[in-house]
């Protein structure tokens, strides 16, 4: 009986002992952290290309306006909108001088320009379409180069062909007196010498033959 005793109380004593080492092993095993989200990398935004801007008149102290011509008819962001064209008067590259006053009765198109303007240049054949499409309405379009001389225009002009009055404007007043202080700025004046739409930037077709329906009333204009 006293044997049997002593190997029941060896057996828990072995039990008791292997807990302890089991206990001891498994605090020495570090924890394994919990798992994490590996962070996803954010592909970085496309670039898209942006239109070009207007050209800021060499010499000018200031931006031109920003705002837009949109395709809806809203207040106009420039000031002459609806008043009478300011004078023009400038030197032509034939050495004549060329008055706007001279064309009153007829609608004109006014665009101040620059061959160092990229959107200035783009637009030359497409304003040289409208004006010799519509010479038979009555249709006069008038370029004013802003801070150039004869000698770099004239290439550039004889070039395309252009079928228009191309004048200088080599100080830079008159752009100021238009409030054209970038490049290209167009306005388009009816016939008593109202100025009835005005737009900034390089145009394309559609905007150059909705705005010129504002000085040509009962022409259909087509692009």
């Amino acid at each position: 009986m006293r044997n049997l005793f002593a190997l029941a109380l060896g057996v828990a004593v072995g039990i008791v002992a292997a807990l302890g080492l089991a206990v001891a092993v498994y605090s020495l095993v570090p924890a394994e952290p919990p798992p994490t989200l590996a962070a996803t990398a954010t592909p970085a935004a496309l670039a898209s290309p942006t239109p070009a801007g207007p050209t800021a008149i060499p010499g000018s102290p200031t931006a031109a306006p920003t705002a837009a011509a949109t395709a809806t008819r809203s207040p106009s962001p420039f000031p002459l909108v609806g008043r009478t064209a300011p004078a023009l008067v400038a030197p032509a590259l034939d050495g004549s001088m060329l008055d706007l006053a001279s064309y009153r009765g007829r609608p004109v198109w006014v665009v101040f320009t620059g061959t160092y303007c990229p959107p200035c240049r783009d637009e030359y054949p497409l304003m040289n379409g409208f004006a010799v499409r519509y010479a038979d309405a009555g249709l006069v379009v008038i370029a004013v180069h802003v801070r150039e001389d004869a000698a770099t225009v004239k290439p550039f002009v004889a070039a395309l062909g252009v079928a228009f009055p191309v004048v200088l404007d080599a100080d830079g007043t008159r752009a100021a007196a238009w409030d054209a202080v970038a490049l290209p700025v167009h306005y388009w004046i009816d016939a008593t010498g109202v100025v009835r739409e005005a737009a900034l930037g390089g145009l394309g077709p559609d905007q150059m033959a909705r705005d010129l329906g504002a000085i040509l009333p009962g022409v259909t204009i087509g692009e």
